[in-house]
């Protein structure tokens, strides 16, 4: 199984001192019970429309306050987390993508929490969550073809050595990156701020964890609390 190390740049304190993330690392096994994603989907659709944690509007607000931070708006390009719940609320429920996307989706949803997964075999160096200085590529697509385009100068994002992953911290990611079932190693990284309790970090960590061996059994994990409000 792959190792990964994911580094934090220290201008990021200054927008988030108190930022903290479980990273999950993957080696896959077969995937045998796909049934398991649809049905956390499920769950999490409905926990959404009953309410959600006492603690998610407070978590989601704290992530668009941070997002104003450095320079995006949150009601045009909100963190992933939010849009997901947007969606719920107003569709009742999200189309199925992939069976590994749409488990860390219910996971997102159902604790407001921004969740990235990623092929990290795809990765050039390690995983860095870093404030941009406008020249790093980001490969995306337009038009239905492949394009780039740059972030913008002191925009928070997740790179590696080749270029941008993760646009605006947690809103969209790329496509060199990207995950899906058919996906050998898998890197996991679920992004909180101090409005989600640490406790149900762990606990959604626990449960994405838990619906991974579900479905491929034999998957080796590694799981680890990363971040600037670690002590």
């Amino acid at each position: 199984m792959l190792s990964v190390l994911p580094l934090i740049d220290q201008a990021v304190a200054e927008l988030a001192p108190e930022f903290r993330a479980l990273s999950i690392v993957v080696g896959a096994a077969p995937l045998i019970h796909p049934e398991v994603a649809q049905s956390a989907l499920d769950r999490a659709c409905k926990a959404v429309q009953e309410g959600g944690p006492s603690w998610g509007d407070a978590h989601l607000a704290a992530w668009a306050e941070t997002f104003r931070k450095f320079g995006a708006k949150p009601q045009r390009t909100p963190c992933s987390a939010e849009a997901l719940r947007k969606r719920v609320l107003r569709d009742g429920s999200l189309p199925s993508l992939d069976p590994i996307v749409d488990l860390y989706n219910a996971i997102s949803i159902e604790y407001a929490i921004p969740v990235g997964g990623e092929n990290i075999e795809a990765y050039v160096g390690s995983p860095r969550l870093v404030v941009a200085d406008g020249t790093e590529p980001f490969d995306t697509m337009k038009e239905g073809a492949p394009a780039f385009e740059y972030p913008d100068p002191g925009e928070v994002v997740w790179r590696d050595d080749k270029g941008v992953t993760c646009r605006r911290w947690n809103w969209r990611q790329g496509v060199r990156t990207r995950l899906g079932a058919d996906a050998k190693s898998m890197w996991f990284i679920l992004e909180s701020l101090p409005a989600m309790p640490l406790e149900a970090l762990t606990e959604a960590g626990d449960k994405l964890i838990e619906g991974l061996q579900q479905m491929m059994p034999g998957v080796q994990i590694e799981s680890s609390l990363i971040g600037l409000g670690v002590k």
